[in-house]
């Protein structure tokens, strides 16, 4: 026998061979998670999501973004459309520009917002933090903070998304000591040594840049931005940075590092911004629950996949305030809201995540 007989004898072989194997399917009811981005914050949720899917018998499908873009996470929702998926939770990054396309995915699967709402999307309903109340909190933190007032630097990943929204308006309306929404600031120039800054003030206190500022989200650039204010605000007496995504403490961390008058506040639970609150380099950070916006999302698609109406009468999840001292537990409206020690935090997320797997 000569060889080209040989080869095309060996031919569908080889070609087989080449061909993936296809993955069974499972034939279980098929869930989906897409987060806004990929911080380490949606591990955490990853945990709770899967630990629920193993729980109602579901198959699941997470994925988390490369970055927070819009048009990034269409395209991964079009794929898991294509994929015979009954229900999708999504942490939406543009409400505004994707609600359209959200109204369509409603009609077709159960749709469920987690983290970042979109209202008008005809989702079943919302999981997740309100974060409005979640945002006064960390304005209280800076309040204890810097109690005579002073300058205060805001910092998230992108304001389009509901979460920062809401987070930020808390934040300066809870420092304009008002007692409802949106408070608007009054716009400020100042000297700050020989270098002008734009302002605007509300309350006792002066917001840098009169915006949040926002870096992308890019934590390159979040570090880039911290230290840029750092600059400018480094030699007052009285300032405060704050952090509203969970990657921005951290940043703001490193860019203060040598700083012994810049005060911290965080949003969630990153590891670097749990040391510096024990090590009483941050004043204290507002933490979600993540885990159970996992949790509660697969339940809830699981349920509704068998006909199950009875999960998705949701309350927002409350947040909690851990610092380095704790305190007692208080209320925020019918939410029970408590204050934890970083340490004590720390083992309960440790003890949480090791019973899902």
């Amino acid at each position: 026998m000569n060889l080209p007989r040989v080869l095309l004898m060996l031919l569908p072989a080889m070609v087989l061979g080449m061909v993936p194997a296809c993955k069974k399917e499972s034939g279980k009811i098929k869930v989906a998670v897409v987060t806004n981005n990929p911080a380490n914050f949606w591990k955490i949720c990853d945990a709770g999501a899967r630990k629920a899917a193993k729980d109602h018998d579901v198959e699941l499908i997470f994925r988390m973004p490369e970055k927070g873009d819009p048009g990034t996470q269409r395209e991964i929702v079009k794929s898991l459309m294509e994929q015979g998926i009954s229900g999708i939770a999504i942490s939406v990054i543009d409400p505004k520009e994707q609600t359209r396309e959200l109204r369509q995915v409603a009609e077709k699967v159960t749709l469920l917002t987690m983290d970042n709402d979109a209202d008008e999307s005809g989702r079943l309903c919302y999981v997740g933090t309100d974060n409005y109340s979640a945002g006064r909190a960390a304005g209280r933190l800076v309040k204890g903070a810097l109690p005579d007032g002073g300058d205060v630097a805001i910092f998230v990943g992108q304001i389009t998304p509901a979460n920062a929204r809401a987070r930020f308006q808390g934040v300066v309306d809870e420092l304009a000591g008002i007692a409802g929404k949106n408070a608007e600031g009054t716009p400020v120039e100042r000297m700050i040594g020989d270098k002008k800054g734009f302002f605007k003030q509300y309350g006792k206190y002066y917001l840098y840049s009169g915006e949040a500022i926002t870096d992308g989200p890019d934590e390159s650039k979040a570090l880039e931005n911290a230290k840029s204010a750092y600059e400018i605000l480094g030699d007052r007496p009285d300032v405060c940075f704050v952090g509203l995504w969970a990657y921005n403490p951290p940043q703001i961390l490193r860019a203060t590092a040598e700083a012994k008058n810049v005060k911290v506040v965080g949003f969630d639970e990153d590891e670097a911004t749990l040391n510096a609150i024990e090590q009483g380099r941050c004043v204290g950070t507002i933490v979600q629950d993540p885990f159970n916006f996992g949790y509660k999302s697969v339940e809830i698609l699981a349920a509704e996949a068998r006909g199950d109406k009875s999960k998705s009468n949701v309350k927002p999840i409350p947040y909690r305030i851990v610092s380095q001292k704790g305190g007692p537990t208080t209320k925020d409206g019918d939410a029970e809201i408590k204050n934890l020690k970083a340490s004590e935090f720390r083992e309960q997320l440790k003890q949480l995540l090791e019973g899902a797997k």
